[in-house]
């Protein structure tokens, strides 16, 4: 299967192409074109002859296109599920699960597009605001540069794709080199949907070549990036004056009070953990259990990871596929390993099978080792004794990340504490911290990211506000 760029809403072939290989496999699944500086910059200024046509585009036409995408979506979501599980070994019934979360990330696109509005402003509580009135009006930013992540290669697109249509904006996309084909998958349903030509461009090959050729170019207005703190520090500072939302890295973690219900509460976090083989970016990676039910936790906790499922990512049993890479299963043993060096307890797991990590499973993990200070993005967690919650909060904040961070606890007032004192973007009461829902606002502090995705939160980023003032004298 050879597939073609989307530029200027048509198909083009590139000057040249790489295989793209089944992370489960190995076996070749489709040729992909890989474009450079020339086909980008081509993209880019289909985009923006475009962006008139986009800005005018009244917002029923906008929300109309994405209702419709939704739709066409729907009909056709088992072969985008197939999609998302050959590309990214994503097991097939939580391929399903992304599908239809992006499914509704178009359909509140497409509330937002009609909710888009400004404000009145009482010029006359200030001197000299007399005889006048004001109103604000947001305008789209123009062409958006969005560059996507494997790990939610169709929703994630979604909460960049789906935002920037409903504010009249252009796109040009970068997916991410290992899951192209849901990128294209998309400009197709687009295309049905009626979106105007140069609105959306799909550009594949390198990161760094593409990458930079979107954030150096004046005529991009906004960038919107996924993935790693490091690119997204570099893109940040490259950017200029361009708006810029960055999602970067986490180290998602969890607070245990005493007294909760484990029976609930284990198999929410085994889910949190292990999800995906932990290639998420909220994925819940350190967890922290009051000393009083500590014993309790592990053992149960342990004995449900053991029992996950792995296996062929279109088998309807796998809980756990292939990592993205074999060079992600090397780096994460070798966390493993150092973990276990610096007097870790290696409670199950930590062994591979080809290109699949067992679900492993840490305890009293040293907090200099890597699986606690970095992003593992791994099916690898981490589970500490704490005397009181006030250590659990001092541990989750001694990170250089602030994604979102979880407590359970039946005391209100300790749940209200943690809220106000947990450095984060998020914090889940009595749930975990992998918990999203696509109409929340989403994002962190720190080397987390900047801005906020969440389509409503997206669209402010992704507009310009502008006043206007009447003088009625």
């Amino acid at each position: 299967m050879k597939k073609k760029l989307y530029i200027g809403g048509q198909w083009l072939e590139a000057k040249s192409y790489a295989e793209l290989a089944s992370p489960y496999s190995g076996e070749a699944i489709a040729e992909i074109p890989m474009a450079g500086p020339e086909e980008t910059e081509q993209a880019i200024e289909a985009a923006y002859r475009a962006r008139g046509e986009m800005a005018k585009l009244p917002a029923h036409r906008r929300a109309a296109i994405l209702e419709r995408l939704s739709r066409l979506l729907a009909e056709r979501a088992e072969e985008a599920a197939r999609i998302i599980a050959t590309e990214a070994a994503k097991p097939i019934k939580t391929a399903r699960a992304e599908v239809d979360r992006t499914i509704q990330t178009y359909k509140f696109a497409a509330e937002e597009a009609k909710r888009l509005s400004g404000e009145m402003i009482p010029l006359d509580a200030a001197p000299g605001g007399e005889g006048r009135i004001a109103y604000t009006v947001r305008e789209p930013i123009g062409v958006v540069g969005a560059i996507t992540p494997f790990n939610f290669p169709m929703n994630l697109v979604a909460h960049k794709v789906g935002p920037a249509i409903a504010a009249g904006n252009t796109i040009v996309l970068k997916p991410a080199s290992q899951t192209p084909l849901s990128a294209f998958f998309l400009a197709e349903l687009l295309e049905e949907a009626g979106l105007p030509a140069g609105a959306l461009n799909v550009v594949t090959g390198s990161g760094s070549v593409i990458g930079d050729t979107i954030v150096k170019d004046d005529r991009v207005k906004g960038i919107s990036f996924t993935g790693s703190p490091k690119v997204g520090i570099g893109i940040r500072n490259r950017a200029g004056l361009k708006r810029v939302s960055l999602e970067l890295g986490s180290n998602s973690a969890l607070i245990i009070d005493k007294g909760v219900n484990l029976s609930k509460i284990i198999p929410r976090c085994v889910v949190g953990s292990f999800s995906y083989q932990g290639q998420v970016c909220i994925s819940l990676q350190r967890i922290y259990v009051h000393t009083e039910i500590y014993d309790a936790f592990v053992a149960g906790f342990t004995a449900a990871a053991e029992k996950l499922k792995i296996g062929d990512p279109l088998d309807e049993e796998t809980d756990l596929s292939a990592m993205i890479t074999p060079g992600d299963v090397g780096r994460a043993l070798e966390w493993i390993e150092e973990a276990v060096g610096k007097g870790a307890t290696l409670a199950c797991g930590g062994t591979s099978s080809g290109r699949m990590l067992q679900p492993t499973v840490l305890l009293d993990v040293d907090r200099t080792a890597r699986v606690s200070c970095e992003e593992a993005f791994a099916p690898i967690v981490l589970i500490n004794r704490i005397n009181h919650v006030d250590e659990g909060i001092e541990l989750i904040n001694d990170s250089r990340y602030g994604l979102h961070a979880g407590i359970y606890t039946d005391n209100i007032h300790t749940a209200m504490n943690a809220a106000e004192r947990l450095h984060v973007g998020g914090v889940m009461i009595n749930d975990i911290p992998t918990f999203r829902v696509d109409n929340m606002p989403y994002g962190g502090v720190k080397e987390s990211g900047l801005g906020r995705e969440g389509v409503k939160y997206a669209v402010e980023e992704m507009t310009e506000l502008k006043t206007v003032m009447i003088n009625r004298t």
